[in-house]
């Protein structure tokens, strides 16, 4: 029924359009033929009366009466298109009225013909048809009359307000007559229409009534037997999708089924995970999806081999991630393949764990090595040559000693780093005087700067209280400052700077020393990791401080970096955050030396 009331629509207004515009030229052919007539005898008024500006109170005089006799807009122009005659126009104003000379019509009539145009005039704002002829005098110009289009408009108005009038009937009349067709028409495709209906919904007793029984009772039987057979196995299918979906989603390892172009059929959340983009990624390929070669690879070789394939995969985005992949086709051979399967196992943990195992391995045995061997070579001297004289046995006894106490010294670090990676070391957060702690430490380490002939200060701006562990901030600082102390030249200078604003507390180590080479700084917080091995451990250092200092200051929600260049010093900035102002504990007060 709408269909059919848009084709009257249509038809109606098509007609509508093509016969206004029919009428509409023919009326302006009409009145243009009128106004013509009409100019002709103006022109005969005027014969003899020269279109020229001299003239122009007689013939503006002439054109008002001919104008109000007429009810039209009579205009004189003379040959250089200025007005010498105008009824709508007063005589005083004809001088400002702008030059008809480009006027269509105007021009059409100087050049020797009959000119017609139809526009909004810019002289007295009104649409009007204009008719213009050339003038009778020698001396050229032209006899323009001109007259309101309202009448034709009017006309037009009427003519669309009954074609709109006849729509309406001709729409509300199809209406009626398609409506009455299609009830009697369609009426048994509607009475099915309600019985799969009927049987969507799951009412099973819906019978078609009995008028219908010979033509659609069996299709209704035939009907509903079928609804009820696919509602079983949609059913059944629905329950092994869910369930499977959440078995998937519930395993910690990703699952991806690819069909033979490698387009995604089904993906587990893990996988969309592992690569950080959005599900469902259903329906797109690897590359398209996961943006993966080396797992397309894989899928590739796996559709074109009978063997499981396995390889390791490592991600860099959204985070570094190491995967195992292991991928096979399905279904098992000699079937023809309908696609792969492939499960993701996220190993970065193992991984990470296993390389930390090796370095540390590496590492501590590096590190052991020498004071061990050290001890050994001094004791197997002194156990082998009884004639040693005193004071060499207490040089050597000494060697001994120290290498000891380096060795305690080491294992004491890696108990301390032990502890808190495992987080064996509960932290103690509360309000902490940072500048406080670094003043104390720059007293205690009073003796060494001055054995050094190092300058040492802290300085403080802005609140300095933080929201951490006493001790931890203490043994932060206590590393950075030995560090500083150790490896800057006499002479030097040590500046602590703590900034405080309203979210965080900033701490600034900066010191004249040696500096650190760019190609050491992205390592410099690592395990056993020296610049100058040699150096470091005639200075007694362990190669675990600055991996400590790490560990603490993240492990109180703050973060450190390090700057240096080499020969002019280096810079170690670390953050915590910000107390609010309760007060300094008895413990930083302690820790500080003011108690």
């Amino acid at each position: 029924m709408g269909a059919v009331a848009a084709l009257v629509l249509v038809v109606v207004a098509i007609s509508g359009v093509f016969a206004e515009r029919a009428l509409r030229d023919r009326e302006l052919s009409r009145v243009g033929t009128a106004l013509e007539e009409q100019a002709a005898l103006v022109r005969e008024l005027v014969r003899g009366i020269p279109l020229r500006a001299a003239e122009a109170p007689r013939l503006d005089l002439l054109a008002d009466r001919t104008g109000a006799a007429s009810q039209l807009r009579v205009t004189l122009i003379a040959a250089d298109g200025s007005l010498v005659g105008d009824s709508d126009v007063p005589l005083d104003r004809l001088a400002g009225v702008e030059n008809h000379a480009s006027r269509p019509e105007v021009r059409a009539a100087l050049a020797g013909g009959v000119g017609r145009d139809t526009r909004q005039s810019a002289t007295v704002g009104r649409s009007l048809l204009y008719v213009a002829i050339p003038a009778a005098e020698p001396g050229g110009g032209a006899v323009r009359v001109a007259t309101e289009l309202s009448h034709l408009e009017e006309g037009l108005y009427d003519l669309r307000r009954s074609l709109a009038f006849a729509g309406a009937v001709g729409v509300a009349a199809s209406l009626a007559l398609a409506y009455g067709v299609s009830w009697l028409t369609l009426r048994p495709l509607r009475e099915l229409r309600g019985l799969t209906q009927a049987l969507a919904a799951g009412d099973l007793g819906y019978r078609i009534p009995r008028r219908f029984e010979d033509e659609l009772g069996g299709i209704s039987a035939a009907i509903r037997a079928l609804a009820e057979q696919l509602r079983e196995r949609a059913d059944e299918a629905t329950r092994e999708k869910e369930q499977l979906r959440a078995v998937l989603d519930g395993m910690v390892e990703g699952v991806l089924v690819v069909d033979e172009r490698n387009r995604i059929v089904l993906a587990n959340d893990r996988v969309a995970e592992f690569y950080g983009v959005r599900a469902p990624l259903e329906g797109r390929s690897v590359l398209t999806a996961l943006r993966d070669a080396e797992l397309d690879e894989v899928l590739t070789e796996a559709a074109h081999t009978d063997d499981p394939v396995s390889q390791s995969l490592e991600l860099v985005h959204p985070a570094r991630r190491t995967l195992r992949v292991q991928a096979a086709r399905f279904p098992a051979p000699p079937g023809p393949r309908l696609g792969s399967v492939a499960v993701l196992h996220d190993v970065s943990e193992l991984a990470r764990l296993e390389t930390m195992r090796r370095e540390f391995v590496a590492n501590a045995s590096h590190e052991l090595r020498t004071p061990l061997a050290a001890i050994r070579g001094f004791a197997e001297t002194l156990l082998g040559d009884a004639a040693l004289a005193e004071e060499q046995r207490r040089s050597y006894l000494e060697v001994i000693d120290r290498h000891a106490r380096r060795l305690g010294t080491l294992v004491d670090d890696l108990l301390e780093l032990s502890r808190i990676e495992s987080g064996q070391a509960p932290l103690e957060l509360q309000p902490v005087d940072v500048a406080a702690v670094a003043s104390g430490l720059v007293r205690d380490c009073e003796a060494r700067l001055v054995e050094k002939r190092l300058e040492a200060d802290s300085e403080l701006s802005g609140p300095g209280v933080a929201w951490a562990d006493a001790q931890a901030v203490w043994q932060i600082l206590s590393n950075l400052l030995d560090n500083a102390i150790k490896y800057t030249e006499p002479g030097g200078r040590i500046r602590i700077r703590i900034q405080g604003d309203a979210r965080r507390v900033r701490v600034r180590v900066s010191d004249t020393g040696a500096g650190i080479p760019e190609r050491d700084l992205a390592r410099i917080f690592e395990r056993f990791y020296r610049v100058d091995r040699a150096r470091s451990r005639a200075l007694g250092g362990t190669g675990l401080g600055l991996s400590i200092v790490k560990h603490l200051v993240q492990s109180q929600g703050g973060e450190i970096t390090v700057e240096s260049e080499l020969g002019r010093g280096s810079t170690f900035s670390f953050t915590l955050p910000r107390a609010k102002p309760h007060g300094v504990t008895a413990e930083t007060a302690r820790l500080a030396g003011t108690r």
